[in-house]
């Protein structure tokens, strides 16, 4: 049984890894902007006043721009490709009902009592165990 219970937990880590996933490309996207302001408006910083480039290379400045954005999009890409990732491996699952609460859960990132509602289920414990069972179909490799 304690065997069981680490790889669920484990399988929770790895779906949970879906918001995480979410939360990073915000950021990810934030910088991305960020970024594109610093390349169009390069003689602005933080303060928004205008500042000379102090003699500076704007081509080096832009071209070390474009590097950052490059990187940014490729963390982006990751994250991407994992959120693709887990989705397809929900879809496989047989069980309509089991994919509906991982869904809810891990890709909504609904609340428990909300999932209840969605579902038309009677109690918290029953989709628990239909989370449970879930979570025991679920292939994570």
């Amino acid at each position: 049984m304690e065997q069981k219970k680490t790889e669920n937990e484990t399988k929770k880590e790895y779906l949970q890894s879906y918001r995480y996933a979410v939360i990073a490309e915000t950021q990810i996207k934030e910088e991305i902007d960020q970024l594109r302001m610093d390349k169009m408006f390069p003689g602005l910083v933080q303060d928004g006043m205008p500042h000379g480039p102090g003699g500076s290379d704007l081509s080096a400045y832009a071209a070390k721009l474009d590097e950052l954005l490059i990187e940014l999009k490729d963390q982006m890409d990751k994250r991407i490709q994992l959120r693709r990732e887990i989705v397809k491996k929900i879809e496989a699952m047989d069980s309509e009902t089991e994919k509906a609460v991982l869904r809810y859960r891990y890709i909504h990132m609904l609340k428990w009592e909300e999932i209840k509602e969605r579902l038309h289920m009677t109690s918290l414990r029953y989709v628990f165990k239909i989370h449970g069972r879930a979570l025991n179909n679920f292939e994570k490799s």
